[in-house]
């Protein structure tokens, strides 16, 4: 053999030793970049350098049962994909998106457990001692003690909710991570109690939400704080109980009447200081007129009757029926409405004389002088 041909044939085994080192050696587990050159119904094909045919099944496209190939790629795209088997002899390597995904989620959870990061996730489910939360496809158990929630709340109520937690705890060999609702929220609720503590202000209005009742007023959360509206401030009616005029949940427009940082008490009241009630009663009643009254409270002389919302009126006893009675509660009940005419207005005082009795003898005078019209004469 010549020189020339030795020579030549060896330039041909280098140049395919040259092309065999650059193309890339694929094991099973790496992590490759490639180019979707093809898609097809039932695969996407990928070029990643290699001398094998490398291509991903649908199946392994996404976690979605659902999805389209088409919405999530395109022929030219760069896709990063785990290879799942090579098969020298064939030719070929079969990649996933979805296991790199995973992976990809798995190193997040475990990264979110260290940097303590925020992560937002749905409820599927609740089970025995707390409820399931799916982030990125990674169940996550959180314990109801976790779950923001009062203890012995209903859980199920949480099923298809957003929400936002911490992962607390990440054991990847035994796929179980447990998360925590509760540390965000709280963390949330201590950063609007701090901005709501830094701008309070005797006079400052805000909307809050009734939270809890007493016998003696209830509770208002304007915005991570409680606050306290007494009865005598819900309403400028006279009111035996808060759940005559609201109820846990209602939205009240409340102002803030005084506030203690050190004790961490507010003083809120719902009543328009602005209105003036005696004013008002002064700008719609004089005495002789007749007015719808509600009984608000029964005394051993008497009972008093709102007129106007803020503004009380006495009903002697003498000045409740056109007959002797023993005690009020003989002829009136309290919660009763009934017209009664307004028999004398103390301004200085702010004090208002009512009868029901002014109102009942006209009409027995007029019904008596009405018999004795019929009665006919005597022959």
């Amino acid at each position: 053999m010549s020189e020339e041909i030795k020579a030549a044939e060896g330039k041909e085994e280098s140049f395919e030793e040259l092309l065999n080192q650059s193309f890339k050696t694929l094991n099973n587990g790496d992590r490759v970049t490639g180019i979707v050159t093809a898609i097809t119904p039932t695969e996407v094909q990928v070029d990643v350098g290699a001398k094998q045919a490398a291509y991903i099944k649908l199946s392994e496209l996404s976690d979605d049962p659902n999805v389209k190939p088409e919405d999530i790629i395109h022929v030219g795209d760069q896709i990063e994909t785990y290879v799942v088997r090579v098969n020298d002899v064939e030719g070929y390597a079969e990649l996933s998106k979805k296991r790199l995904d995973a992976a990809k989620v798995w190193e997040n959870i475990e990264q979110a457990v260290e940097e303590k990061t925020i992560l937002d996730g749905t409820v599927t489910e609740d089970n025995k001692g707390g409820i399931v939360v799916s982030v990125k496809g990674v169940r996550v158990f959180v314990p109801a003690s976790q779950s923001g929630q009062p203890r012995g709340a209903d859980l199920s109520t949480m099923k298809g909710q957003k929400v936002q937690l911490r992962i607390t705890e990440v054991n990847r060999a035994r796929r179980r991570v447990v998360g925590s609702i509760r540390s965000v929220t709280d963390e949330a609720r201590r950063a609007a109690q701090e901005e709501v503590w830094a701008n309070i202000e005797v006079g400052k209005h805000y909307t809050g939400t009734v939270k809890s009742m007493t016998s003696y007023g209830v509770f208002v959360d304007i915005g991570g704080v409680d606050g306290m509206v007494h009865i005598s401030e819900l309403s400028w009616s006279r009111i035996k109980t808060p759940s005559e005029v609201c109820k846990v949940g209602d939205t009240l427009d409340v102002y803030v009447i005084s506030f203690d940082p050190e004790k961490r008490k507010i003083s809120l009241g719902v009543k328009d200081h602005n209105i003036n009630p005696w004013q008002v009663f002064m700008d719609t009643y004089k005495v002789g007129d007749v007015a719808n009254v509600r009984i608000v409270k029964l005394m051993s002389f008497g009972a008093f009757a709102e007129v106007v919302p803020g503004v009380d009126g006495l009903i002697h006893i003498s000045q409740i029926a056109d007959r002797r009675i023993d005690k009020p509660e003989d002829v009136l009940s309290e919660g009763q409405m009934v017209d009664v005419k307004i028999t004398a207005i103390d301004e200085e005082k702010q004090k208002i004389s009512l009868s029901i009795r002014a109102l009942l003898a006209p009409a027995a005078q007029e019904a008596e002088d009405s018999a004795e019209e019929e009665v006919p004469a005597e022959e």
